[in-house]
């Protein structure tokens, strides 16, 4: 009898511990869900940075007879919080993909998606939108008698546009790796047992990460910033249990999360009269901090309890997203260079037609690139043929 019951134990632990790494090993569609609609807001916030009202010097500027551009808002609203939670997502992906794959495999994955093509993608087709970032801020002007080389080398520089992200990507992969090697997997067992309350104080080194290391030209450069994001998605939000407590919470952390942006928003658009929001001093305060951690916090714990499905859309998107966050700018930028800078068009229309060439920019462009070969490799990290 007692054989029997020793059995009946062990199988009752072999179910739960079958169970565990079932659960474990579902596909997290809220991750892909968060990746391709923050994706989308990118592609907003960059129509609305293209013509914005508040004085940053990117683009064509404004073009509208409004005093004040009241919808440029949005962009204080989303850009605290949109890139800190692609990165910290990334740290949750990086660590469901170690679980089944080696070092070695991680860091040639990485190498292929990620550096490839902010590097060699630079030389066969993003130069183009280099020439268009270039031609838009009059720099072909002053360059008559530079040599079509040098200039070519100037336009391949000034190419990289959104692909700083994957740059910043690939050398946070191999300091993870690094990372990884030196603490043999105890920061995972620690991380998985975060209660909500230091959850809650991670605000703190989000917030001092952003003193340090942001190169003084290249604002988005924030290397330890978005680097904090980026390790607390590896070792805190990729557990399930800490995602289970957090979508107890879901809506609590939700509604912090937009309050905040909000506060944001009206203080540095309003109080401060459009003060700029990618550069210092603004993106150094606690207000910032608070924004871009507990935004994402709500992007988290929002669609973990409420997006995580996969229907026909989802998957689509999820497919796809990588393709639209590569190509998008090309496509309002080159609006924005034709008609935009013209005055052709009426401001509302160029708008329209901005935020249209987005999309199909993104979309045509990686169905047309993602056929090619060589091209689908140095542009989009493609080995294969996509189906």
């Amino acid at each position: 009898m007692k054989r029997i019951d020793n059995m009946k134990g062990r199988q009752g632990m072999n179910n739960m511990a079958s169970n565990t790494s079932e659960v474990s090993n579902k596909r997290k569609y809220y991750v892909d869900n968060i990746r391709w609609v923050t994706v989308i807001l990118v592609l907003i916030y960059h129509v609305l940075l293209m013509y914005n009202g508040v004085g940053i010097n990117v683009g064509c500027g404004k073009i509208t007879n409004l005093s004040v551009q009241h919808y440029d808002m949005y962009m204080y609203f989303v850009y605290p919080w949109f890139m800190p939670v692609l990165f910290l997502v990334a740290g949750m992906s990086s660590r469901y993909y170690l679980d089944s794959h080696t070092n070695k495999e991680f860091i040639r994955s990485r190498t292929t998606k990620l550096l490839v093509p902010s590097t060699i993608g630079l030389f066969f087709f993003q130069f183009i939108q280099g020439y268009v970032s270039m031609a838009l801020g009059d720099a072909f002007d002053n360059m008559k008698e530079v040599p079509g080389v040098i200039k070519y080398f100037i336009m391949v520089l000034s190419g990289q546009g959104v692909l700083w992200f994957a740059m910043l990507l690939w050398v946070y992969s191999l300091l993870l790796v690094l990372v990884r090697k030196i603490e043999k997997g105890k920061l995972l067992e620690t991380g998985a047992k975060t209660p909500i309350w230091m959850m809650i104080l991670f605000y703190i080194p989000v917030w001092a990460s952003g003193l340090i290391m942001n190169t003084p030209v290249i604002t988005v450069y924030r290397l330890s910033f978005y680097f904090v994001f980026f390790m607390l998605g590896y070792y805190v939000f990729s557990n399930e249990e800490v995602i289970e407590r957090l979508k107890k919470v879901a809506i609590p952390a939700v509604i912090i999360g937009v309050v905040i942006s909000i506060a944001f928003s009206i203080y540095f658009f309003v109080v401060k009269d459009m003060a700029n929001f990618a550069d210092k001093p603004v993106n150094r305060t606690l207000l910032y901090a608070a924004s871009a951690y507990f935004g994402s916090l709500a992007m988290v714990a929002g669609f973990a309890k409420f997006f995580d499905f996969s229907n026909g859309l989802t998957k689509w998107m999820s497919k796809k997203s990588f393709g639209l966050y590569v190509f998008h700018y090309l496509g309002i930028s080159t609006v924005a260079l034709v008609f935009g800078k013209t005055g052709m068009l009426p401001a509302a229309l160029v708008y329209m037609l901005s935020l249209v060439a987005g999309f199909v920019f993104g979309f045509g462009l990686y169905e047309i690139i993602s056929r090619i070969p060589f091209y689908r490799w140095a542009v989009l990290g493609i080995k294969k043929k996509c189906k």
